[in-house]
């Protein structure tokens, strides 16, 4: 790897860090994360606040793997020792909030993208920089890969999400479907068993929550698993409750869509099921996708991730892999070494490079 590359990315988060960017509230950052692309002599185009940049060869009849990551963060935590928007003066290390989460994704996946440019690659590359992630905003990496999204991220193929993965490969991520449940009954006086019991309609319920199966087994990531997680009823020890509340919460495969498994568990419940969302889908890499070939001809270590990210808003075949370690996002006292970035820029232009070399066999094999 080239000095320059990790001394840049590194400047760079640097002033990332010391630039506030929660979600929804990213146009700072995004404006200093342009006009470096461009100081770098790239070619990014603006929209909204996300930020897309392809190759100086770009050639729109090529296939096109897209570098993503998110510019924004969550609020910062009450328990930072020291000041959420100062990098600190280690030059070891970056401290900071969104440092590690995403920040060392986003300058390292550019630094390789920077470093491959100018290449003739027989793929084309494409750096996708975006916005909302933490709150799964609509204007963020599902507006660039919607149907109205430009042309470079809407017709991608494949996806390299950055994440903080420690540069291991995550194959698969599940889905969330949380589910709040209301059981009607009918209050009455507990000495003279009036009424409907609500909360015996809950248990009910959730007894045959408990019970039920999911009969498809994903290859990668196993049983979808389903737990109860929190219930609430009544409001004195003599009235018999009208009412019952309770969460489920779900962390489902590949093998479901969200509003597939609401239909399912509706039919088994007198109590009512209400989604928060269903957007929280699974993902996981082709069996025969190029890029898990790449991963295994690297020799890296994959692993299924209980954490969600822009891969189930891409609707690509992806993995997702990035520089720093899952535990200490959301964290106080944030942080990610600078030899991390380093060793992920050199590991990010070595995978293109043999993802780029297993695509074109597959593809004389016609196998792709």
């Amino acid at each position: 790897m080239m000095d320059f590359l990790l001394n840049d990315a590194v400047a760079l988060l640097r002033g990332m860090v010391a630039v506030p960017s929660e979600s929804f509230q990213e146009e700072e950052v995004a404006t200093l994360l342009f006009h470096s692309l461009k100081g770098w002599g790239l070619a990014p185009a603006r929209y909204g606040n996300n930020i897309v940049c392809k190759c100086r060869n770009y050639c729109a009849s090529k296939p096109s793997l897209v570098l993503d990551a998110h510019i924004d963060t969550v609020a910062p935590s009450s328990g930072y020792t020291g000041d959420p928007f100062d990098s600190g003066d280690d030059p070891s290390v970056i401290f900071g909030l969104g440092s590690n989460d995403d920040g060392g994704s986003v300058v390292s996946l550019a630094a390789a993208f920077r470093a491959l440019d100018s290449r003739n690659l027989p793929i084309n590359l494409i750096l996708a920089l975006s916005s909302e992630e933490e709150k799964s905003g609509p204007s963020g990496a599902s507006a660039l890969y919607g149907d109205t999204g430009p042309e470079e991220t809407r017709n991608a193929s494949w996806v390299i999400v950055g994440e903080p993965t420690g540069m291991d490969a995550a194959v698969g991520e599940r889905g969330l479907l949380v589910l709040d449940g209301t059981a009607q009954g009918k209050s009455g006086h507990a000495a003279r068993s009036e009424g409907v019991n609500a909360l015996y309609i809950a248990l009910d319920d959730i007894q045959k929550l408990r019970d039920f199966r999911f009969d498809r087994i994903s290859p990668v990531m196993g049983q979808t698993a389903l737990n109860v997680t929190q219930i609430n009823a009544g409001s004195a020890h003599n009235v018999i409750p009208g009412e019952c509340r309770f969460t489920v919460d779900v962390r489902f495969t590949e093998q479901y869509e969200p509003g597939e498994i609401l239909e399912m568990l509706s039919g088994l419940c007198r109590s009512s099921l209400v989604p928060r969302n269903l957007r929280n889908r699974a993902s996981a890499t082709r069996t025969d996708s190029p890029l898990l070939k790449t991963v295994e001809e690297l020799g890296i270590r994959t692993f299924c991730s209980p954490t969600s990210s822009n891969w189930m808003r891409t609707g690509r075949d992806a993995i997702k892999m990035g520089p720093g370690e899952s535990f200490r996002s959301h964290r106080a006292d944030e942080y990610i070494l600078v030899s991390e970035i380093g060793e992920a820029i050199d590991k990010y232009i070595t995978f293109i490079e043999t993802f780029c070399n297993v695509n074109t066999l597959e593809q004389r094999n016609g196998l792709h």
